[in-house]
């Protein structure tokens, strides 16, 4: 009797003992996560978990609705858990689910892109994951792809019914994106299904419905919602504001971003300058009179030409970047500059319903594929282009661009630092589903300058990069002042090709790219900032590097949240 006594404050208190914030978060995160990926099959699909190949989104007002209260949810519940009482990875976790939850709630209720962007609804990016991916035997990825491609008429429904004011920049690039759709159900996916033709005959009539069902689509993005596309792509002061901080996850101000922007552009058109110089010299021998080399843009501009003789055309530049891809993946093991992962990477021509937004990417495997390629993709000039200005997009893309631009898609670029990123490992998969685009651009644009600082490609590529710093600089400058602004289009082409010195045909698709995406050009730039700053406080606080691999490892084995979070992982 006695010891049940002593035992009843013990048990008593045991009872009573406060839940660990840590575990509440955690199972609180994953559910969330759970849940999200129940609604959204396409982010399962692309993360690598694949229960949901079947299925695809509910695109309708109520599905969107559904989105929005599931984030409300759970930043009611977040809410109630205290933040500085969890550990430093699920600290860094909690604001970043909390930051997404509430870019969910700011997207669907008060940026409502869905309403007027049509490029929302590109049913090729519905199936070409479950193509292009060999995560599982091809007829078992062809039936779910039989399954969305059902999907796909209501699909288009939804969008005919949410679509009400659109922008006009928005509807015709749609309008071009359409006919790759087409080709991808009608064309590329009989390739896949010559490969098991006893499904030919039941994927026919489905093929058949679903081509009518895009064709359709096409036509009514062009006879109904053209001539309603009168709503402005500027999406203002206040919405760009809040759009800014979600997207960038950054203390930075729109206008301390401008400030920087424009100081740093004057800086690199120096460095760009003092590079220039001496090729100019070696380039242009009888033209070293003070007239000649005082004038700095010209001596630029000059090099810049010169540079671009050297150049691809549609039928070599795969195979010009394959080899560049090769020589630069051996300098950076000869160098000691990051660990090289072992997962392979592809060179593909960009498919066609992807096209006319950006002149590559990188398509990095989901954090939970196993066994998944990387595809570095480069988009061709299109069939209706004439003479000038294809010879206009490889001038800008010329060999020594090539050179760099393999840098930052590839090596040491966003396919190392995402294969990196998805070695990461933490109680809860948030930062698999929200990666930072700041942090991946930022990497990818200070790569391109480690590189050149160590040496690589000489003085030639080094003009290219430092083109390509003017480029994110002015990228941030456009993003802002277009949307917020009223910058016109012949302001900024101006500062894009007197002070960026690009070509035409670049500078007239980044117009577009800007009036489409708004804040997302600022990601390169704010990123670069952030992760050239992580590096100082190295520094600062350790001394000059010694072991590029070691520190570089580091930085890169936090996954891809903003680089603000990375640098206080690594307690700077």
């Amino acid at each position: 009797m006695k010891k049940l006594v002593y035992l009843l404050p013990l048990l008593i208190l045991a009872g009573c003992a406060k839940p660990d914030p840590n575990e509440k978060f955690v199972t609180l995160a994953n559910n969330f996560i759970q849940k999200n990926l129940e609604l959204s099959p396409e982010l399962a699909t692309y993360l690598g978990d694949h229960r949901y190949d079947a299925l695809i989104s509910d695109y309708s007002k109520a599905g969107i609705q559904k989105s929005t209260d599931l984030a409300k949810a759970y930043l009611d519940s977040l809410s109630k858990i205290t933040a500085k009482e969890l550990n430093d990875t699920n600290l860094i976790d909690y604001r970043i689910l909390r930051s997404n939850l509430r870019s969910t709630v700011f997207s669907n209720d008060s940026l409502k892109e869905y309403t007027w962007n049509p490029m929302v609804y590109n049913a090729g990016n519905l199936i070409y994951p479950l193509l292009a991916r060999d995560f599982a035997p091809l007829k078992d990825r062809l039936m779910s792809v039989k399954s969305r491609l059902r999907a796909i008429p209501g699909f288009l429904e939804a969008a005919k019914a949410n679509l009400d004011t659109p922008t006009k920049i928005h509807t015709e690039t749609a309008i071009l994106q359409n006919p790759g759709a087409i080709s991808l159900v009608k064309d590329e996916l009989n390739m896949y299904l010559d490969q098991v033709p006893e499904l030919k005959a039941e994927f026919k009539p489905v093929q058949d419905s679903v081509i009518a069902a895009i064709t359709a689509y096409g036509e009514w993005l062009k006879t109904d919602l053209l001539p309603k596309a009168t709503r402005d792509f500027r999406i203002g002061e206040d919405l760009f504001r809040s759009k800014l901080r979600y997207n960038l996850e950054s203390n930075l101000t729109k206008e301390e971003i401008l400030a920087k922007a424009e100081t740093e552009l004057g800086n690199t058109q120096t460095k760009l300058y003092e590079t220039a110089l001496p090729l100019f010299k070696t380039y242009f021998p009888k033209e070293t009179s003070e007239t000649f080399l005082s004038d700095k843009k010209g001596v630029i501009k000059r090099v810049l030409d010169k540079l671009s003789e050297t150049r691809p055309d549609n039928s070599t530049i795969v195979d010009q970047a394959k080899a560049g891809l090769a020589e630069i993946t051996a300098f950076v093991r000869d160098n000691g500059l990051v660990t090289v992962p072992d997962e392979p990477v592809k060179i593909i021509v960009m498919p066609e319903f992807q096209r006319g937004v950006a002149v590559a990417y990188c398509d990095s495997p989901g954090p939970l594929e196993k066994n998944g390629e990387t595809f570095y993709s480069i988009s061709p000039t299109p069939a209706d282009w004439d003479a000038k200005r294809v010879e206009s997009f490889f001038r800008e893309y010329n060999a020594y661009m090539l050179k760099n631009l393999t840098v930052h898609e590839a090596m040491p670029g966003h396919y190392l630092q995402l294969a990196h990123s998805n070695k990461f490992k933490a109680p809860t998969l948030i930062r698999a589903i929200y990666s930072s685009g700041p942090f991946v651009e930022g990497w990818a644009t200070y790569a391109e300058q480690l590189m050149v600082e160590k040496g690589y490609g000489g003085p030639e590529v080094k003009m290219q990069q430092l083109k390509m710093r003017l480029r994110l600089i002015i990228n941030a400058i456009i993003d802002q002042k277009i949307h917020t602004a009223g910058m016109t289009e012949k302001e900024a082409m101006d500062l894009m090709m007197n002070e960026g010195f690009q070509e035409e045909g670049e500078a007239a698709g980044k117009w577009r790219r800007a009036c489409m995406s708004s804040t997302q050009l600022s990601t390169y730039f704010v990123g670069n900032l952030g992760i050239n700053d992580i590096r100082a406080a190295w520094v600062a606080k350790h001394g000059e590097i010694t072991d590029m691999k070691a520190f570089h490892d580091q930085m890169l084995s936090h996954g891809s949240p903003a680089p603000k979070y990375v640098k206080k992982a690594m307690g700077l």
